[in-house]
């Protein structure tokens, strides 16, 4: 660990505002912050970029892609996590949850879902715990409602795993994020070439199944992310039922509502809402489902989620500083805020004693430049 940077003549990001200033980084922690624009010797000139907060991704599918590259294709997963680990650190997020996946199913037409939470849990950990990572790795269990496995896939983890989030995932056809059955058809015979008649039965195994196993999986989830001392997170809450369902079960942060007024009922509830960068970067979502920049000029937006583009991440965040008319605010939807949610009190400000993750960026318009990465003091991009 390089014992101290000095990261000077930069617009600093605070927690109360933007203020051109010098942050000086030791021994892994932010060490001191002083105003003004002057280069103490040795210290790296800014030449006005920004310098934020490390950015902190909750909710990423990015693991599983580079883990599972096709449908068919399995990708060794020590290469796969190292290769997910560098190209997050390039896109600035310092912090991650790994989304994974806990409860599997059975399915005709190569639609259905493989067992491999726990072993690729244990490879993640090993690499963390080994040093082999750039940034924080932290671990996402998404608990699929309906799925076979569920509740014994759960028990195979403990306490001792340090689960941050356990999301509550219902992809039951025909309601939350598929409530359009037109679209989910779209998506699922063009992504695996199912013919209708193999659709149809798809759809009626899986809302059967839905029917069967959704009060007990619910309860075992609870009950699990409780065991694990995890942030508990809904999952496409669609209606206003939905998100009273989810306050009662303890839930924290909503995971992309897909609708005005499940925003609305979980501001309401005090639930965090998050909402997909690929969303705010692409004016709207891909699923049809309300736009997050909507939510933004509604006041409705707590955090952002790279989701299944780690880039979007920061580039999103400085639309909606545009769009908010402050790049603090905007910077604490992908820093601050989901520190909060996940409990992680040591970093997601810049602030004496917390964790030294650190970026700088310039802009080009309002696309952001990358130029430097910190990581615990350690550059690492």
């Amino acid at each position: 660990m390089i014992d101290e940077t000095i990261l000077a003549n930069a617009r600093l990001i605070l927690p109360e505002g933007e203020v051109t200033g010098c942050l000086r980084i030791k021994r892994g922690e932010i060490d001191d912050i002083a105003e003004g624009s002057s280069v103490p010797a040795g210290a790296i000139d800014c030449c006005g970029d920004y310098v934020a907060p490390g950015l902190i991704e909750l909710h990423t599918d990015n693991l599983e892609r580079h883990i599972r590259p096709r449908p068919s294709a399995d990708w060794p997963h020590a290469a796969a996590i190292v290769a997910h680990d560098a190209e997050l650190a390039a896109t600035g997020i310092t912090t991650v949850f790994d989304a994974i996946r806990v409860g599997s199913i059975e399915g005709k037409g190569g639609v259905g879902w493989r067992r491999y939470a726990r072993g690729l849990a244990d490879e993640v950990l090993a690499m963390r715990a080994s040093g082999a990572l750039k940034i924080s790795h932290h671990l996402h269990l998404r608990a699929e409602i309906c799925s076979d496995t569920l509740i014994e896939e759960l028990e195979g983890f403990g306490a001792e795993d340090r689960v941050g989030i356990l999301s509550l995932m219902d992809h039951t056809p025909g309601q939350r994020q598929f409530a359009d059955l037109s679209q989910y058809e779209t998506y699922m015979r063009g992504k695996h070439g199912l013919s209708a008649e193999v659709f149809e039965e798809h759809v009626a195994t899986r809302v059967a199944l839905g029917a069967r196993v959704r009060e007990a999986h619910e309860a075992a989830a609870v009950n699990a992310a409780q065991r694990f001392g995890a942030a508990l997170a809904s999952h496409d809450d669609t209606t206003v039922e939905h998100v009273t369902r989810s306050a009662g079960f303890g839930v924290a942060l909503a995971e992309f509502p897909t609708t005005v007024e499940a925003a609305m009922a979980c501001r309401a509830e005090g639930i965090a809402v998050m909402m997909g960068a690929p969303n705010l970067v692409r004016g709207g979502s891909h699923s049809g489902n309300v736009a997050a920049g909507d939510l933004a000029e509604m006041g409705l937006l707590d955090i952002l989620s790279s989701d299944y583009v780690p880039s979007a991440l920061l580039y999103a965040a400085v639309k909606l500083g545009v769009l908010w008319a402050s790049m603090p605010d905007a910077i604490a939807t992908v820093t601050r805020s989901p520190a909060r949610a996940a409990g992680l009190l040591d970093r997601g400000s810049l602030a004496p004693g917390l964790r030294a993750d650190v970026i700088r960026f310039g802009l080009a318009g309002d696309v952001p430049l990358l130029r430097g990465v910190w990581s615990h003091g350690v550059r690492v991009a």
